[in-house]
Formats: structure tokens, C-alpha cells, sequence
């Protein structure tokens, strides 16, 4: 892998790759010399997008001439922490992608989201083998695989695994790193990936939302299904109180509680929620020295979009 290219994607994300991506794309260009992003295609329906799109130079032939990275195949419900680098089925708009608890460190663990069923990120192992491997399973076990040639499948289900042995990488869908990142895990938040901040000793960085997730959700639905702008200002008051209450958290250094509750409203993806969005994420995000996700964060707010998702189109 020439370190130039490398170089590259850093330089256009902001953000440090973990070797299994290059891994995974040697891995690709062997499958398919002439085009390594569509090598899953026949077999699993796989496309390798985002990092792997500059690695095969699309950014150079692209029309858009100032492509926003941080927005590219960024779906509606992706939180900043989250980088697509697979697209699923177009349906379900299924995407696999990197999650990250800081903009600086690498790559927690590999999730999947379908943005048409909402908002939920699953784990799927801590790198793209894994995860590959696990969609792979998914579709044997649901038969699709006996359609489009199952002997496909099983030649490349042996060639993840072998190729995942040789570099020394986990195929488990929960690893033992994952797991101990659980125990800093915060809150699991609307998308259940969870968030992760520094607490210290005494308990300094995080205290807990006044609301459950569940009622929290109702105060939500109350507002985003209001009959009028009065009755919608009404059932603002309880989430302007916690709003309040975050302010005093951040006073104190317990910059989690902003963070949660920007994340849950974020996900719960209303346009009513923008502004306090707003308010609350890169406020956190700065105070936990993160604003790079802040960047993000507002970047797809002033264009959180369901379908024109690609910032990359082909002349």
C-alpha cells in the first residue's frame, strides 16, 4: 500500500485509519484486480465506499469538485462518531462503518445501521473482516446464498477466514477489547452503541439524564407530533428543564449529560430538535475536545439529507 495514498485519506477525513481497512483492501484487489470497491458486489452485495474510494482514486474523476468527506455516505441517522466505509442493500439502506468514541483515536469497534428502519447501530466485531464475515453468515443462514451461487459464498467465507488468521485478526463479534470498553460505556444512548467519556474518581464527567430512554422517547414524540406551536411549546417544558440541567452539568465538568441528550435528540432525527441539537452536541464535543466531531455535526445538520448521499459522483 503506497504510503502516499495512505497519506491521503488521513488528510481528507481528519481522521486516523486502522491498518485492517489497507488489510482489507489488498485483500479486495486480489478478489478483483480491475475494480477492488465492487469485488463483494456478485457475492454479497457489498460496495467498498469512503476511505476505499480514495484509495481507488474516485475523488480524482469525481464531478463535485469540492466533495465534503465527512458527508459522504453519511446517512440521516449516522452520528459523527460513525464512518460508512460499506453500503449494503439500497432498500434498507444498509451501511457498515467505523465507530469512534474520539476523533484522535482509532476506530472502536465496526457497526451497521439500516437508516430506513432508524436509528439503531449494531456491533459487528473490531474490523472489517468480521464484520464482512458476519453479513456473510447472516446471508447463508437466510438462505439468500443458495440463490447466487452458493459456492461463491463459501470460497470467500474461507478466504475472510484464512486471510484473517494470517494478519492475527479477530473474527468474534464481541471482542474482549470491545467488552472492556462496555464498562466505560456511559450511556448506550437512542442508537445503543453507546458513548464514552472521561470520569474520573469521583465520579466527575457524567451524571445520569433526569429521563429514562423510554420517557424521554415519549417527550420527543409529543413534540415532534404536536397539533399546533402551542401546544408543541408546551411539551418543550419538560426537555427545556433538562436542558437547564445540563448547563449546571457543565459547570461542573460532567460534560456526559449534554452529550447524551444531544446524541438521543440527534437520533430521534426530528427537524424540531436542530436547534437544541445545536445548543447541546458541539458544546460537548468541545468541552471534551472532540470538535472535530462538532465540525461534522454541523455539516449534516445544514444538510441531513435521507437520499443524496454520495459526494462522489462519477463524470
Amino acid at each position: 500500500m503506497d504510503s502516499e495514498k495512505r497519506e491521503e485519506v488521513v488528510q481528507l477525513y481528519k481522521l486516523q485509519m486502522p491498518e485492517d481497512l489497507y488489510h482489507f483492501w489488498d485483500f479486495c484487489k486480489e478478489l478483483s484486480p480491475d475494480s477492488p470497491c465492487g469485488a463483494l458486489k456478485d457475492t454479497l452485495g457489498l460496495q467498498l465506499v469512503g476511505p476505499f474510494e480514495i484509495l481507488a482514486g474516485a475523488h480524482k474523476t469525481s464531478k463535485n469538485l469540492q466533495p465534503n468527506f465527512h458527508l459522504h455516505w453519511r446517512y440521516f441517522y449516522d452520528p459523527p462518531e460513525f464512518q460508512t466505509i460499506l453500503l449494503g442493500s439500497a432498500d434498507s439502506q444498509h451501511h457498515i462503518g467505523y465507530y469512534r468514541d474520539t476523533p484522535d483515536s482509532l476506530p472502536s469497534f465496526v457497526g451497521e445501521n439500516e437508516a430506513k428502519k432508524g436509528y439503531n447501530i449494531t456491533q459487528t466485531g473490531d474490523n472489517v473482516f468480521a464484520a464482512v464475515l458476519l453479513y456473510l453468515l447472516r446471508r447463508k443462514k437466510d438462505g439468500i446464498g443458495k440463490k447466487v451461487g452458493g459456492e461463491a459464498l463459501e470460497s470467500l467465507e474461507a478466504q475472510l477466514r484464512e486471510r484473517a488468521e494470517i494478519l492475527g485478526l479477530s473474527l468474534e463479534q464481541k471482542t474482549k477489547e470491545m467488552k472492556q470498553r462496555d464498562k466505560k460505556v456511559v450511556a448506550k444512548t437512542f442508537h445503543s452503541a453507546g458513548i464514552v467519556v472521561p470520569v474520573d474518581r469521583n465520579d466527575v464527567g457524567y451524571r445520569e439524564l433526569p429521563e429514562t430512554d423510554a420517557s424521554l422517547k415519549k417527550i420527543c414524540k409529543a413534540i415532534a407530533e404536536a397539533q399546533s406551536d402551542e401546544e408543541r411549546l408546551q411539551a418543550f417544558g419538560p426537555l427545556q428543564e433538562m436542558i437547564t440541567f445540563v448547563q449546571f452539568a457543565n459547570d461542573e465538568c460532567d460534560y456526559g449529560m449534554g452529550y447524551e441528550l444531544g446524541i438521543d435528540l440527534f437520533c430521534y432525527g426530528s427537524h424540531y430538535f436542530h436547534k437544541v441539537v445545536k445548543q447541546l452536541l458541539p458544546m460537548a464535543y468541545s468541552l471534551l475536545k472532540r470538535n472535530l466531531f462538532g465540525e461534522i455535526l454541523e455539516a449534516h445538520l445544514a444538510s441531513r439529507s435521507r437520499d443524496e448521499l454520495n459526494q462522489l459522483p462519477a463524470h
